[in-house]
């Protein structure tokens, strides 16, 4: 397994969108791995492949909370199925964004519906952060940051902010 560099926004990568991983290979397997490893040394609670530089509908995900517990979960081509009426706020971050948070109202369960590792389909129903997680990630394989879902004049901040970053750091 590897810790891989992640792709930093105002990388345009990240508004690709990801296609169909198609059958499941040792290297997608090595790239799950890889990806749980990079997500873990960050430290995240997910992360979508396109955050490392490859374009596949793949994300992993652990939202366990107890310390020294991991639950990893790997999601292939994921669709949400499903998603309730009800929402719920919660205070997102994301590994691609550093250091930045905001508020992100999304549905509070999805049903979602993927291949596992094995190759075999499944579906989940997921609540609380677990969808919020989810969905988060499924987000990024459409090219869609969760700064999309906060105003305008807040995103447009954010984009700048790290716009001038990127540019003092190639400097």
């Amino acid at each position: 397994m590897a810790i891989l560099p992640l792709v930093i926004l105002p990388d345009q990568r990240l508004r690709l969108v990801s296609e169909p991983v198609g059958s499941v290979t040792a290297e997608i397997r090595r790239l799950a791995d890889d990806m749980l490893e990079t997500m873990y040394d960050a430290p995240g609670i997910g992360l979508a492949a396109i955050q490392i530089g490859v374009a596949k509908r793949l994300i992993t995900v652990d939202t366990s909370k107890e310390e020294n517990v991991r639950r990893p979960q790997v999601f292939i081509d994921p669709v949400i199925t499903w998603a309730s009426e009800e929402t719920r706020g919660y205070d997102e971050g994301c590994l691609s964004i550093p250091d930045y948070y905001a508020e992100v109202t999304r549905p509070d369960r999805v049903r979602v519906r993927f291949r596992d590792l094995d190759g075999a389909e499944r579906e989940i129903e997921a609540d609380g952060l677990l969808a919020t997680c989810i969905q988060h990630e499924i987000d990024h394989l459409d090219g869609v940051l969760f700064v999309d879902h906060i105003s305008k004049l807040k995103r447009d901040r954010v984009m700048k902010k790290f716009a001038k970053a990127a540019k003092r750091d190639a400097a």
